[in-house]
């Protein structure tokens, strides 16, 4: 089996984005930051590559926190190893979906 990686750029973030395909709730994916430290997380979610899964515990309000910027607030409290997407993220950028020509 392929190993489960996640990318964490900044030291602040709150999340890290995925680089494995079918993610599933229960696997344990292994986080790697800037300076190569690994932090293995239990995933609660499934989670798409690509998407983002919470590295700590977010509370409802706090600031979602993706290559060291402020990407939106959490609309639901995230626990650590949950996908982290428009299901519980109000984002500061337009979404494709709610978009109006």
């Amino acid at each position: 089996m392929a190993e489960l990686i996640g990318l964490k750029v900044n030291e602040n973030d709150n999340v890290a984005v995925v680089f494995t395909e079918n993610l599933k709730k229960g696997n344990l994916l292994r986080v790697k930051d800037q300076k190569g430290n690994v932090q293995e997380i239990l995933l609660l979610t499934d989670i798409p590559y690509g998407h983002k899964v919470a590295v700590n515990n977010i509370f409802i309000g706090d600031p979602i926190l993706k290559y060291g910027e402020e990407i939106g607030k959490a609309t639901a409290e995230i626990k650590k190893g949950e996908h982290v997407h428009v299901h519980n993220l109000d984002s500061q950028r337009s979404r494709g979906d709610k978009c109006q020509v």
